[in-house]
């Protein structure tokens, strides 16, 4: 009989989002055993676990989840009976460039996930969870009003999104099919520490401090919901424990930004952090051909979220900016080791010359 009261994988938990749940669930609930899945692809860094990675109720296995026999063996040797899934490829230029990936990725990887609870929970699915973590990026484009609803129509626009979407509706259906039990989230923008330097915030922190060109997409006019790292941590615990079987939540930070906006706020948090004069880094803007399929406006309404189980975002978006770029600035060697690649070694080092 295991010590621990529930024993749960998470899929992707190296990850800029997992990372912060993973954290968030060892550090809170030291009677769940943590079982971090990932395949350790270039956005998945151990680093960020450095602090939790000794703790005894956590555990690393390397694996990639398109491996579907595998995991099928991991369910049989950890006996989970939880899954919170967040493992994806999740950025759009590259989605552009390798739609494959993200079809094996995102969808055939889920499709393994659920087969595998299917099987190993079918004769007793009472206390079992298989949670999803999605994207509002599923719903489409807003135009200037108007907000995405968890009964919003699906029109995904890249192929990032159409996999996402793809593998909502698996999870879905495994629900109603063969009554899996299942939770889903669809989540707006998320920023904080730890996020790989390839997307918008930490990038061009890394290039204001650098002197570097900031790309902006067409005038920099599309408009994102922006919500911190960490209170999206706390809803997927909400949602988790206290969320409604076989309903999807949305998650939201009730805080819209163009880009441009955005990324002058930015300039300026960045100009008086490292003391330049006011204006110094605006210089750096320089606008770019737009995105293809790149969606105008995501705007989440989670109304339902607060009502039905409380939550609601912790911080102000300015407050977290300011807390993001401190970390981000305190965090140099981190920042130089991930656009190097030499926090791929970490793995090897910590965990394959044991």
């Amino acid at each position: 009989m295991s010590k621990f009261k529930r024993t749960i994988m998470v899929t992707g938990g190296a990850g800029f989002i997992g990372s912060h749940l993973i954290r968030f669930f060892v550090k809170k609930y030291p009677d769940y055993k943590i079982v971090n899945v990932d395949k350790l692809t270039y956005a998945g860094n151990l680093e960020n676990l450095t602090d939790i990675e000794k703790e005894s109720n956590y555990e690393f296995v390397k694996a990639d989840i398109v491996d579907a026999e595998l995991m099928q063996k991991l369910f049989d040797e950890y006996k989970f009976d939880s899954v919170i899934h967040l493992a994806a490829e999740s950025h759009v230029d590259r989605s552009i460039t390798n739609p494959m990936e993200f079809i094996y990725t995102n969808i055939v990887g889920t499709a393994n996930l659920l087969n595998a609870a299917k099987f190993h929970w079918k004769d007793n699915p009472e206390g079992k969870l298989f949670y999803h973590v999605s994207t509002d990026e599923v719903y489409g484009s807003l135009g200037e009003t108007g907000f995405f609803l968890e009964t919003t129509s699906y029109d995904p626009r890249s192929p990032y999104s159409a996999s996402k979407a793809s593998s909502d509706h698996l999870v879905r259906a495994y629900h109603h099919t063969f009554g899996l039990p299942i939770k889903i989230s669809n989540c707006s923008n998320n920023y904080g520490s730890f996020q790989f330097p390839e997307k918008l915030i930490p990038l061009f922190i890394h290039n204001i401090k650098n002197n570097k060109p900031l790309p902006v997409y067409g005038k920099g006019e599309n408009i994102r919901d922006w919500l911190w790292v960490n209170d999206h941590a706390s809803a997927i615990d909400e949602i988790f424990h206290n969320g409604k079987m076989g309903e999807t939540y949305n998650i939201g930070g009730h805080n819209e930004w163009t880009n441009i906006d955005l990324i002058k706020l930015l300039c300026k948090i960045m100009d008086e952090k490292l003391g330049r004069e006011s204006g110094t880094s605006e210089k750096l803007i320089s606008y770019v051909k737009d995105r293809a399929g790149h969606d105008l406006r995501y705007a989440i309404d989670s109304t339902k979220l607060q009502n039905d189980l409380g939550w609601k975002p912790s911080l102000q978006f300015e407050e977290g900016l300011r807390k993001t770029v401190g970390w981000y600035l305190d965090s140099s060697e981190w920042l130089n080791r991930v656009t190097s690649g030499a926090y791929q070694e970490y793995y090897e080092d910590q965990y394959e010359k044991r």
